[in-house]
This record gives C-alpha cells, structure tokens and sequence, in this order.
C-alpha cells in the first residue's frame, strides 16, 4: 500500500490507536478514511478496517461485505491479495451471528482463493484461519489421526527439549493448515516420516508419532 495515500495513512494510524487501546480514536481514524476515499480501491481498504470497530456482528457483517463489493468493482491484483482475507472476515461475522451455513460458504471460498495471496507468514495465518474455519463449520470431516497428533504436539510443545521443538516446528504447519484435501493428507504424511527418519523422538513419543503415522498412510484415497 502506498503509505502517501491519505486513506492510507488514516487507518495505518487508526491501527495504532488500536494497539494503545484507543478504541473510540480508532473508529474515528477508519471513519475519517471512509469519508477521504476517492475511487473503489480506498474505500475497500477503509471499509476493510471500519470492520474491525463496530459494536454488533451485524455492523461488523455489513462494513465486511462493503468491503468484498468494492474489491470486486476493483478487480485487479491491488485487491486479489485480500481475497482470502475478505471471505474469512465475513464467515467470522456469520459465526458470531450464529449463522454456520454462510460461515461455511464463505470459507470454503476463501479456501479456493488462497493461492492468491502472496507466499509467507501472511499466506501461511490465512491457511490456518480457512483450515480452523472449515473444520467448526463442518466442512471438513473430523481427521481419523488428529486426536493422536494433537495429543502429541501438546507434549512436544510443553517439553522444551530441542528435538522435540524442531519435530513440532515440521509437523505443526501441516497439521494446522490441513484443509482437508488428498495433498494436505500427503504434506502431513511427509513431514512425519521425515521427522520419524530423523530420530528426532524417542520412548512414549517416538511411539506416537508411529501410530499416528500408520492412521494417516491408513487414509490414502
């Protein structure tokens, strides 16, 4: 984002009110924003963060879906980034409305959008975001294997010991970014039997992460 753009700089300092828990001077900012937009772009990046501040799911609802109309009437790789983003604020607001069914929809949509968004840490909490999202709506069955390897990266995480972390740091990627497909299945695979190759478990642990191992290679389509 161009950071000399007015609507810019007025939700960049609204997010810093946020984070010195200025709540009203926030919503102040991102109105302020709304109000300087000058074409569809800023006021999809205003509408973005007014999201953020309103008081019910129904506001937060109505500014999210503004949101997705004005990056639709953009339409060009300015917004295709936020794509993945758009969806899951608005499913997040169905859910707090108790509405699982568009809350759905709008994951799953969000899900085919992420190769959209730029690789990196970004990309990577988007995927986490669709993946938490699509399992407590239903749409993707519950994992045979995901009680095992949940149980274990709970020990691995609470255990501090190197080896551990350094099997938790491959395995918990694929584990929390499982969106349910065959690949996700694969990806998850592999980093298991790389983390089984290395040894890097031993005892109660190593046997876990066995077993686990065998229910996932058990699930092949």
């Amino acid at each position: 984002m161009n950071t000399d753009d007015t609507v810019v700089r007025l939700c960049s300092q609204g997010m810093r009110a946020e984070a010195e828990g200025r709540p009203d001077d926030a919503r102040d900012l991102f109105h302020r924003a709304w109000e300087a937009a000058a074409d569809d772009y800023e006021a999809c990046v205003a509408a973005h963060y007014l999201a953020r501040q309103q008081a019910t799911p129904e506001e937060a609802l109505h500014w999210n879906r503004e949101c997705l109309r004005r990056a639709g009437l953009v339409g060009d790789e300015r917004v295709a980034g936020f794509s993945p983003s758009l969806h899951i604020n608005i499913a997040k607001a169905h859910l707090d409305l108790g509405e699982p069914g568009p809350a759905r929809e709008h994951y799953e949509r969000a899900a085919a959008r992420l190769p959209e968004a730029p690789p990196g840490q970004y990309a990577d909490w988007l995927r986490y975001a669709v993946a938490d999202g699509l399992r407590s709506t239903g749409a993707v069955p519950p994992r045979p294997w995901a009680p095992e390897l949940e149980s274990l990266a709970a020990r691995l995480g609470g255990s501090g010991r190197g080896g551990g972390l350094r099997a938790l740091a491959l395995v918990l990627p694929a584990l929390l970014g499982d969106l349910g497909t065959e690949e996700d299945r694969e990806r998850l695979a592999t980093a298991l039997h790389m983390v089984h190759a290395a040894r890097m478990l031993s005892g109660a642990d190593q046997a876990a992460l066995e077993e686990a191992l065998r229910t996932v290679n058990g699930a092949a389509a």
